[in-house]
């Protein structure tokens, strides 16, 4: 039977899964959203990301999926301005992004992905 892991673990949920080769990542969001624009809350949540990722044994370059939710789709380009300069081009993932009230006016973005393990 292949083992779970789990990271940072709270009370309702765990930031990143692991099972088998594969990571499932919590939605993030940014950490300091207050007083921030789309591009900075992306840039701050696609840190995290690498940041959990690592910390899973894998990085963006085997990021399978990511689905996007931005609070108004209008802001998709400033979104993709943070995006756009941390993919990597060689390994870009299968991307969704919609609009989506998010659990606080002040988050403009969250983002969910799932990624490989290993080399």
């Amino acid at each position: 039977m292949t083992a779970i892991q789990r990271f940072e673990s709270g009370p309702r949920m765990s930031q990143a899964v692991t099972h088998g080769d594969l990571v499932f990542l919590a939605g993030q969001t940014a950490g300091n959203p207050e007083g921030t624009g789309v591009t900075a809350q992306t840039g701050q949540i696609l840190g995290q990301i690498d940041r959990l990722l690592a910390l899973a044994g894998s990085d963006k370059s085997r990021i399978l999926s990511a689905t996007v939710y931005l609070s108004d789709i209008a802001t998709f380009g400033e979104m993709n301005e943070a995006w756009e300069g941390w993919v990597d081009r060689a390994n870009p993932p299968a991307r969704a992004t919609v609009e989506a009230r998010l659990c606080e006016p002040f988050y403009l973005v969250e983002i969910v992905v799932v990624a490989a393990r290993g080399v």
